[in-house]
């Protein structure tokens, strides 16, 4: 019997005894249920075979046994960009671009629109990829063809041609796509005030060829829909309701094109909790709340969860679940772990 599990038996005996205990209870159930949802599947070249040491890390990341929230270890370059201390150390540049990134993606009001669309890319990359798919994930297919103009993909042009600008500065420097983009996911999240610091690895390898269709989430579907989709991507639905809490950040232009801008929360420049408590509240004035995103909030698989995290100490528990979550997602197709470089240290430090 897991020590979790042993506690609430111990709890339930006692629950008359104490007044409140009962509420107590609940909670740690609702927990132990959260931890016992998160995937634990594996996936490309770490599910099976001999594993490196940074194969053996983003596998135990993976399972849950390690956590995808970064320490906040800093990282000064050993020289200028292009110098031979700078090429001899492969994360390097990476300093001297998520500082451009950093620097890009805040304003006065906390993360920017490049930071909201930095996030989108990063998802609408790795997304178009299902355990059924022979190609597609986080592989650059976005911006290495004509993915990025599918319809699904409107709203990323400022994003697409910003992250194409230092594609064009930094690939002599051997920087590929597909790692600029989760580089951009990671260092936008980070810059948004409260967003967490998610461990970020470089490697991967880029694919011109287009990522399989039919393979996004739509603003408009089912809960159980939206589930099933994830569920392919090897996500529970738990993993679902964690990762939609992005749209904490999120300005939409085109579920309703009469309220363009339109924010998903009262702080679109904060990465908070309020997302999940505001989406329950149904005020459908200030805010704009995509049908999807309430019926996972009232369906009976997904609700537990969406009210964990609205409530009292949801933002801590909602942070460290997204960085697992977001971690997966950026594995999404990947399938050479086990020769990636763990590159966190050029990552801001947070707000």
């Amino acid at each position: 019997m897991k020590p979790s599990t042993m506690l609430v038996a111990f709890v339930a005996t006692n629950a008359v005894a104490y007044p409140g205990m009962d509420r107590v209870l609940k909670e740690i159930e609702i927990r132990n249920g959260d931890i016992e949802q998160r995937s634990t599947e594996l996936l490309g070249d770490v599910a099976g075979g001999s594993l490196s040491a940074v194969g053996q890390t983003i596998k135990s990341i993976l399972q849950g046994m390690a956590s995808a929230v970064a320490d906040l270890n800093t990282y000064k370059t050993p020289g200028r960009l292009g110098s031979d201390s700078c090429d001899r150390d492969q994360c390097c540049v990476w300093k001297y671009i998520a500082d451009d990134m950093s620097q890009a993606f805040t304003d006065s009001k906390g993360c920017s629109s490049l930071a909201r669309g930095a996030i989108r890319l990063g998802f609408h990359d790795a997304a178009t990829w299902d355990k059924h798919s022979s190609h597609g994930g986080a592989d650059g297919s976005i911006l290495l063809s004509d993915e990025i103009s599918r319809f699904e993909n409107r709203g990323l042009e400022e994003i697409a041609a910003q992250m194409k600008k230092w594609f064009d500065k930094y690939k002599k420097y051997k920087v590929g796509m597909a790692d600029l983009i989760q580089m951009g996911a990671t260092v936008a999240t980070v810059s948004c005030p409260g967003g967490p610091r998610i461990k970020t690895y470089v490697g991967r390898k880029d694919e011109s060829r287009a990522g399989p269709t039919g393979m996004l989430p739509s603003p408009l579907q089912s809960a159980q829909a939206l589930i099933d989709l994830f569920q392919a991507k090897t996500f529970t639905a738990s993993d679902l309701v964690t990762l939609v809490g992005a749209h904490t950040v999120s300005r939409q232009n085109f579920v309703d094109p009469d309220r363009k801008n339109a924010p998903q929360d009262s702080t679109p420049g904060v990465w908070d909790n309020k997302f999940y408590s505001q989406t329950l509240g149904n005020d459908n004035s200030s805010i704009l709340i995509f049908p999807s995103d309430k019926k996972l909030a009232t369906f009976s698989q997904t609700e537990g969860q969406w009210k964990a995290f609205a409530g009292n100490g949801g933002q801590q528990q909602w942070s460290a679940a997204f960085a697992q979550s977001y971690f997966r997602m950026s594995m999404l197709g990947v399938k050479n772990m086990n020769s990636l470089t763990d590159c966190t240290k050029v990552l801001p430090q947070g707000k």
